[in-house]
């Protein structure tokens, strides 16, 4: 048996709240244990972390990677570099390739590509109908044999009511996940940014906040009408966070996620067009912003996450109403959440919390923690370490990300998966 200690580190754990310094002694790809005041135990190898912050690895529910289909885009090769380079050890993908994860056979074939060439863990999640269609729900037992570990449409919100309530029933009698996006899509359509003054100048079409409250408030009620369990992918405005408090209220089976884009960026980042600050839903008001950060603090909303969406140049070098949205954001989310460590609004417990505690939690993974019989998935960090980051020197195929050129603090030093290293030095 192989044992391994890291010393002198700075210990970030989000389920005991405690940021302090300490030792850790992992074995044979698992923590076996942990200390702050005891001398540490004798090892095999002994890593010094030099008062620098040892998490667990971040778990990313959300993340596209464009096999089948699009591999020029993202590959799971690239993906799980990124991840790496990012701290990112387990990355939950989702469905919206070409064509969509929709059957067994495609989603076999993708946990067997994950599996060759990703470093880091792969789980992959499936559609909820056909081809994404809202039509006819696909055949989720069998996908969750397969390995499907939630089951969501993304961006396509299932209009049909009766088909939702019918997938959610019948996901409630699997126990299985399903991951909604709230909005209201008739009023979100064709939408680049959020209502306001800022769209009216720049002659944006755009959507009010009120299309994610109405469509929230719709998932609620057919989420109490069936009993499921719930993810909403992303809220990202002050008016939704009324309703999913009263929910987690009455006690339904719902958890709530956000992105790392609109817990840092506002819809003035936009300026004049910029595309790489193209995301869906669009970026939303200052206000909006200071509040989801509230939310997350408070833990109304439970996780964040990159929602990783690779687009290629011609994707993006077009007029802002034509440009795809999305942004790459794996190996560029644990430096821009270090933003809302840096400037008071969350401490490093609460954001691991976040992004690696209660993502895992609401997988069933054993994940996301450091403790005894805890996979050895850890991320070693300087949380000071300031740098500018230039988008070609990121490990993902596609580089549309909107921090190019900006100021960041925080790199990211080692990271390991089973006890295993995967990136860096240490």
């Amino acid at each position: 048996m192989t044992t391994t200690l890291f010393t002198n580190a700075r210990l970030i754990d989000p389920a005991e709240g405690t940021d302090a310094s300490g030792w850790l002694l992992i074995e044979n790809g698992v923590i076996r244990d942990m200390g702050y005041d005891a001398a540490p135990p004798n090892a095999d190898a002994v890593r010094d972390c030099a008062g620098k912050c040892l998490a667990p690895g971040i778990v990313d529910i959300g993340v596209k990677v464009c096999e089948p289909g699009e591999r020029h885009k993202e590959s799971y090769r690239s993906a799980g570099l990124a991840a790496a380079a990012g701290g990112v050890t387990t990355i939950v993908t989702r469905p919206d390739t070409d064509p969509p994860i929709d059957s067994p056979e495609v989603l076999e074939f993708v946990a067997r590509r994950a599996s060759e060439a990703a470093p880091v863990n792969v789980l992959p999640m499936a559609t909820l109908t056909k081809a994404r269609a809202g039509q006819e729900m696909t055949e989720i037992g069998f996908l969750m044999d397969a390995g499907a570990v939630a089951f969501t449409d993304c961006d396509h919100v299932v209009t049909d009511t009766r088909v939702l309530s019918r997938a959610l029933g019948y996901a409630r009698s699997l126990g299985a996940l399903v991951i909604t996006h709230p909005q209201e899509p008739g009023l979100s359509k064709g939408a680049t940014a959020t209502s306001g003054k800022f769209a009216s100048l720049r002659g944006l079409p755009s959507v009010s906040a009120m299309a994610e409250r109405m469509g929230l408030d719709r998932d609620i009620a057919l989420l109490e009408m069936t009993g499921a369990r719930m993810h909403l992918d992303q809220i990202t405005t002050a008016r939704a966070l009324p309703a999913l408090e009263r929910a987690k209220r009455n006690g339904l089976d719902i958890t709530a996620g956000t992105s790392i884009h609109h817990l840092t960026l506002n819809e003035l980042d936009v300026a004049d067009y910029r595309t790489f600050f193209k995301v869906k839903p669009p970026l939303r008001a200052e206000d909006d912003r200071k509040a989801v950060v509230e939310a997350v603090a408070s833990g109304l909303i439970d996780i964040i996450s990159s929602m990783h969406t690779p687009q290629d140049e011609e994707s993006k070098r077009l007029p802002y109403e034509e440009a795809a949205s999305g942004a790459v954001a794996l190996q560029t989310l644990l430096p821009a959440a270090l933003r809302l460590y840096h400037s008071g609004d969350l401490s490093l417990p609460q954001l691991f919390r976040a992004m690696s505690l209660n993502p895992a939690r609401r997988l069933g993974l054993p994940a996301g923690r450091l403790e005894a019989g805890a996979p050895a998935d850890l991320v070693l960090f300087n949380a000071d370490a300031p740098f500018i980051l230039d988008r070609f020197t990121l490990q993902s195929k596609s580089r549309n990300t909107p921090f190019d050129g900006q100021r960041m603090q925080g790199k990211v030093l080692a990271s390991y998966v089973n006890g295993t290293r995967i990136f860096g030095d240490l």
